[in-house]
């Protein structure tokens, strides 16, 4: 009964292969058997070099022009002006003597919020790490709950906060009913500043936590054993065997939070819009109000401002390589 059928079927995807073999020893006949990883890469690399290599060069072009004008024929050519005119300064520690001081703001803000987020959050995902490597109750679970905000889209995890955060959101509702005075978190400066740190490091703790877990599970076991019968303390085999020993993850962690932070910008933007003032304006979302949101819009501005942070993220990228091809040597 169900052999007419196999057999049709059989037949057509048969032939429906040998319609696509035949170009394709042809092909392979024209590039060669070496060369025919390139055919099947082609598609990607074409959709790459065009929504990546393309925007990066006309980066460039937008960067050595002036105007409002989107249109690069309308747009006159002025060099370097869009780069001097953020890069000048009489104290670049003191961004009212800067010509562009917003941008200088918002590179004073990028700086401490990398330097604060990345510490802590490298420091509690240790911590979490070395917590949930041990033979604890419940141990799968306390893993996913620590994973579990990663998976939530940054959009989602700031208007969570932003719920609970509000002047009459769930924490001040908390406060109000324990006597405690009511705070504007996210209206005054300080605190709207420590609560981006602080929901930056809850959003992306748990990806760290899960690497640095994994590091800590590549050391072999028996090294701890034979501390263990050497007498050797909790500190002396932590400091001695468990850090040096996890040091080229713990490298590797640092960089890719370092890449992640300065690109802060989806939780943020959603959380405080870079107020109050520019208490919280970080240096992505400069490019993107300097670029899209305020009038005039002035592209050649954000494009130059975009290229100083790229040549910082390719820094840090090479430093990440170079931490991950010593990883694999070692």
């Amino acid at each position: 009964m169900f052999a007419p059928v196999t057999t049709a079927a059989s037949w057509l995807y048969r032939g429906a292969f040998e319609i696509f073999e035949r170009p394709m020893l042809a092909i392979q006949k024209m590039t060669g058997a070496q060369r025919i990883a390139w055919v099947f890469l082609f598609p990607n690399l074409l959709i790459f070099s065009l929504f990546t290599f393309l925007p990066i060069i006309l980066n460039f072009f937008y960067a050595t022009t002036g105007s409002d004008r989107i249109l690069l024929s309308e747009r006159p050519y002025v060099g370097a002006e869009n780069f001097a005119s953020l890069l000048a300064c009489e104290n670049y520690l003191d961004p009212n003597s800067c010509g562009r001081d917003i941008f200088w703001r918002a590179v004073h803000n990028t700086g401490w919020f990398v330097v604060l987020q990345v510490g802590f959050m490298i420091l509690f995902s240790l911590v979490t790490a070395l917590v949930l490597n041990r033979d604890i109750p419940f141990r799968g679970f306390f893993r996913s709950v620590f994973f579990y905000p990663v998976l939530l889209s940054p959009v989602v995890v700031a208007l969570i906060w932003k719920w609970i955060l509000q002047r009459y959101g769930v924490l001040n509702a908390t406060l109000e009913g324990w006597g405690f005075p009511v705070v504007n978190w996210l209206v005054e400066a300080d605190w709207a500043f420590f609560w981006i740190v602080f929901v930056s490091i809850w959003a992306h703790m748990g990806f760290y936590t899960l690497i640095l877990l994994a590091g800590l599970q590549a050391i072999p076991s028996d090294v701890y054993e034979a501390a263990e019968m050497d007498g050797a303390s909790k500190w002396r085999v932590f400091s001695k065997i468990t850090m040096p020993l996890l040091m080229p993850t713990m490298v590797v962690v640092i960089v890719l939070s370092l890449i992640r932070a300065v690109q802060a910008f989806d939780e943020i933007f959603v959380l405080t819009g870079g107020g109050p003032g520019s208490a919280t304006l970080l240096v992505l979302q400069f490019i993107y109000e300097t670029g899209f949101a305020f009038r005039p819009q002035l592209f050649g501005l954000a494009a130059a401002a975009s290229l100083l942070m790229a040549a910082v993220l390719l820094v840090l990228t090479l430093l990440q390589l170079a931490a991950t091809r010593k990883q694999a040597e070692g």
